[in-house]
């Protein structure tokens, strides 16, 4: 029986050392399996777990480019900032969250509810990264380091910041919170003012320490973007424009200046307008660059093109004389007017008094190509060469029959729309000669190559002709620059509506200077000026003779009118006895 006993006792000792021995050897050839798949058959999610302790990138930040104006003034910089950034699951593992005081001290610097910021950090324990403050000052930054919390870091980056604000904003436009352009020059050269970080690929050990760099890659340094615009005519403008836009209590305005020799735009103002620095306050229309996007029908500006047309074709010379009694005429089933009746004018006298009959008459003797050819040969419907975003081409109709009603519109400015930009890249190819050329937005060191498309002596007698609208009885006496000769038109039309035309109004004055040698195209535009004045000569003339006037004097632009010099030699001789 003991016997019997003991060989029971020992088989199940044997089953149980082999059922062990079976288990271990199992488990045993488990792991060699798994390290042989992990090792030869699939070793890159080792790989990668070990590169994640291990191996870091490391980027150089490289700050965006400067704007500047064409003398190297600031128009748009980018300053040193922080980001306020938090690592979850390192606040679960450090049980961070327990500094409720520090939390509620860092929620007030952040301007965050407390709740709100410490759900962030909660949402996903496992998450690695999360932002709580984008773009926060120095002084915020030291006091975020100073609570030294567990998890919550600062990584610095960088903000952009306009000195001028308002006044180049339609012009220079914003960035966006990754520092990205997303308007105006700002994004038409993102590539340029972006450039690209370098980049450090190295082994790091548990410590931290750098083992080794495995990969270096140079840093490009991004590109400062000089602008033509003069800061000094620039700032002169947007002052004169918003004193003007709230005096009339407009709906908006705009001028443009050009370099009459370059084609390099000096001013480009639009008010209201925004302020760049401060986001909160930034809508889509506001951001809206009116001095390229917005058209209106030029009205009387364009009437120096019916003259100039006739000139270039012959039917008629400096002293022609034009009967537009009695002041209107009768074209098929409409009627052309002029605000009173005339009776003979010179071209001379057509400009200065703003003879619609005087015009059609012109336009009306001419060979219907011959006539349109002038407004194509100006650059109205197409863009004037800046490349600025959102630049519209205007409205110039292509028609194959034109009715005669339909150019007489035309010669006296409707029937086409045109940019602020468009005018004054008419006005400045007059100046030039006839010579037209592409407007620059960027400083040129040589003048774009321009075409000749009016001849240069009809252009300077138009000029001429022109200067007399300037004169104390005329339309746009209250444009006249002491000191200065000035050719220039005044120009009121009224706003297209359905169906044909409201009460409302654009008053324009349009010129250049000194017409002995041009060298500045100036527009004003003020759109729906409300009350009693609403005439080009009654609120765009005035802004347009501070404007001019401040911008020849920044210029240093010798005066070239006798009789202010005369008078001028006089006075400093009376001061000197």
């Amino acid at each position: 029986m003991n016997k019997r006993k003991a060989q029971l006792q020992t088989g199940t000792a044997r089953w149980r050392f082999y059922t062990v021995f079976g288990v271990i050897s199992l488990v045993f050839c488990a792991l060699l399996v798994r390290a042989a798949y992990i090792q030869v058959i699939s070793p890159d999610m080792l790989r990668e777990q070990g590169d994640m302790r291990t191996h870091r990138t490391l980027s150089d930040t490289v700050l965006r480019g400067m704007i500047t104006d064409r003398n190297g003034l600031e128009l748009a910089i980018s300053v040193p900032v922080n980001t306020v950034w938090a690592d979850p699951k390192q606040i679960a593992d450090k049980q961070s969250l327990q500094k409720t005081r520090e939390w509620r001290a860092l929620a007030d610097i952040l301007r965050v509810d407390l709740d709100e910021l410490t759900n962030r950090v909660t949402r996903n324990p496992e998450g690695r990264f999360v932002y709580l403050a984008r773009q926060v000052s120095p002084a915020m930054a030291d006091y975020v380091r100073h609570l030294k919390l567990p998890g919550v870091h600062l990584r610095p980056e960088s903000k952009r910041y306009y000195p001028a604000a308002e006044v180049n904003a339609h012009l220079v436009g914003i960035t966006n919170i990754d520092d990205i352009g997303i308007d105006g020059i700002e994004k038409l050269y993102n590539d340029a003012l972006t450039g690209e970080e370098g980049k450090k690929s190295i082994l790091r050990d548990a410590k931290g320490r750098t083992i080794e760099v495995l990969a270096e890659e140079e840093s490009q340094q991004a590109k400062d973007v000089v602008l033509s615009i003069d800061q000094r005519i620039q700032t002169l403008a947007y002052q004169e424009l918003k004193k003007a836009v709230q005096y009339f209590e407009a709906d908006s305005g705009s001028i443009v200046a050009v370099d009459i020799e370059s084609g390099e735009l000096l001013a480009m103002v639009n008010s209201p307008s925004y302020n760049p620095n401060n986001r909160k306050t930034i809508t889509a229309a506001a951001m809206r660059n009116r001095a390229i996007t917005d058209t209106f029908e030029p009205g009387s500006s364009v009437k120096p093109l019916a003259v100039l047309a006739a000139l270039e074709f012959g039917s008629v010379n400096a002293n022609t004389v034009i009967n537009t009694s009695p002041g209107w005429m009768q074209i098929g089933g409409r009627r052309v007017r002029d605000a009173k009746n005339n009776g003979k004018l010179t071209l001379e006298g057509i400009l200065k008094k703003s003879s619609n009959v005087g015009t059609t008459k012109l336009a009306l003797e001419l060979p219907t190509e011959q006539f349109l050819d002038a407004f194509y040969n100006a650059g109205f419907g197409s863009d004037t060469g800046t490349g600025l975003l959102g630049e519209s081409s205007g409205i110039f109709y292509d028609r194959r029959r034109w009715s005669d009603f339909e150019l007489a519109t035309l010669s006296f400015g409707y029937g086409l729309s045109v940019t602020a930009t468009q005018l004054a890249q008419m006005y400045a190819t007059l100046g030039n000669g006839g010579i037209r050329r592409p407007l620059s937005i960027l400083k040129l060191e040589q003048p774009l190559p321009g075409e000749r498309v009016f001849s240069h002596s009809s252009s300077r007698q138009l000029l001429k002709m022109m200067e007399a609208v300037l004169d104390e009885d005329g339309s746009g006496r209250r444009a006249a620059v002491e000191g200065y000769r000035v050719a220039g038109k005044t120009g009121t039309s009224r706003k297209a509506v359905a169906g044909g035309y409201g009460n409302d109004y654009v008053g324009l004055f349009a010129g250049l200077a000194p017409i002995s040698n041009p060298k500045l195209a100036l527009v004003v535009v003020i759109n729906n000026p409300k009350g009693d004045k609403y005439h080009g000569g009654e609120v765009a003339a005035p802004v347009f003779s501070k404007v001019m006037g401040g911008a020849l004097q920044i210029l240093n632009v010798p005066t070239d009118k006798a009789d202010d010099i005369q008078l001028a030699q006089v006075k400093g001789a009376q001061n000197d006895a």
